[in-house]
């Protein structure tokens, strides 16, 4: 049997090591802080949710918009050639040919229309820069013409036209960039203007 007295002998000793227990923390204190610290953990959380939904947002407007580039890009070869088969026909075809002639000439234009319209009403559009100052951002330069017309840095001649989808280069257009003619600015400076003060 133990002896009760025995117990209180040996508890007393581990009491009297450590004569200032802790004091119980205030509750209201306690439940303050963690009030704080949930509040702080749902804000943080609303605004991760609410960051998440706006580029949720763009990806889907971004994809929506851009998904189909990569068709489209693919497309654009058949309109490419669409254009080029009705270049080729000459002025004298078009007014010599026969009726039949004439109808499908009309039936390709028709086709090249509608395949521009659909691209547009995708997002598509096509742009030619003739007569522009060159972008490197949308033009790529193919070569320059010297030209006495035109100031230097300006679209002379559009080889290809290009394609923007939205607000981005599908394609950029191919051009020929003028430059200052060599000959016409030496002969302007051989032959000095009369009354202008030349030796």
């Amino acid at each position: 049997m133990t002896d009760p007295t025995a117990r209180q002998a040996e508890t007393a000793p581990a009491e009297a090591e450590n004569p200032t227990a802790p004091e119980q923390a205030d509750p209201v204190a306690e439940a303050r802080r963690e009030a704080a610290e949930f509040k702080d953990k749902l804000l943080r959380t609303l605004a991760e949710m609410e960051n998440l939904r706006k580029r949720t947002e763009r990806e889907v407007l971004d994809a929506r918009l851009y998904g189909i580039a990569g068709f489209a890009r693919d497309v654009l070869a058949v309109a490419d050639n669409m254009h080029r088969a009705l270049e080729a026909i000459g002025p004298e075809l078009r007014e010599a040919g026969d009726a039949k002639v004439k109808a499908l000439i009309e039936g390709v234009e028709l086709t090249e229309r509608e395949l521009l319209k659909t691209l547009e009403k995708n997002g598509v559009k096509k742009f030619s820069p003739q007569g522009e100052k060159f972008d490197p951002n949308v033009h790529q330069a193919m070569y320059e013409v010297p030209t006495a017309d035109q100031p230097p840095g300006q679209v002379a001649q559009v080889i290809q036209a290009g394609y923007m989808i939205g607000d981005r280069v599908l394609r950029p257009a191919l051009v020929a960039v003028s430059k200052a003619d060599q000959k016409a600015a030496a002969s302007a400076n051989d032959n000095p203007r009369p009354g202008g003060g030349g030796k």
